[in-house]
């Protein structure tokens, strides 16, 4: 039988988990270049510019798909990336670098937009700055404008981090499934088992 003060008094072990930092730049930057890359093509395409939502009803629902796509996708090929060069076999590590590629592309994103770059990411992050660097001070906006532009920054921050976390989940190469965790050793001793035959 254990005993309480058996439980307690052993020595905590903590384990650290190596981080590649470079691998993390390299994501960081490709979803940066991605979502620069898919924003002017939003705007070449036509895709209305989200600076000033002063009400949803006046977007049209392609503008939303293109948005939605091109946070998500640039997020899913920086997880992607950053989860390849990571090497890592496992979808836990290369998720944390994929999640920590995302934690330094937004503030690089966001001094990129304060620098005056909004319009060529395709507008759909303009909540996060209120006027780039050095433009003379914007007229005060309404609330709702505020709101919705925020809610639009938002969004697109999210789900960036649902792509970052999904393409590093792709880059492990393991299956995409919640139970797979349980079953890992079996299914990896299946694996080693067909790769000795």
């Amino acid at each position: 039988m254990i005993r309480d003060e058996d439980l307690y008094s052993r020595p905590e072990t903590w384990v650290a988990w190596s981080i590649n930092w470079g691998a993390i730049w390299v994501g960081a930057l490709a979803a940066l270049s991605a979502a620069l890359i898919f924003g002017l093509l939003g705007t070449a395409f036509g895709a209305t510019s989200l600076e000033k939502i002063s009400s949803w009803h006046t977007i049209s629902m392609i503008d939303v798909t293109v948005i939605v796509c091109a946070a998500f996708f640039s997020f899913v090929i920086a997880g992607w990336v950053t989860g390849k060069i990571t090497g890592a076999r496992h979808s836990e590590p290369t998720i944390l670098h994929a999640a920590i590629a995302w934690l330094v592309a937004t503030p690089i994103l966001v001094t990129m937009l304060a620098a005056g770059a909004g319009t060529a990411f395709g507008g759909w992050y303009g909540g996060l700055i209120a006027s780039p660097i050095g433009a003379a001070a914007a007229s005060t906006a309404s609330p709702d404008i505020v709101r919705n532009t925020a809610m639009a920054a938002v969004t697109s921050l999210l789900l960036g981090l649902i792509g970052s976390v999904i393409g590093g989940w792709m880059a492990s190469g393991e299956p995409m499934t919640f139970t797979f965790y349980r079953k890992r050793n079996a299914y990896l001793d299946a694996q080693k088992g067909k790769v000795s035959v």
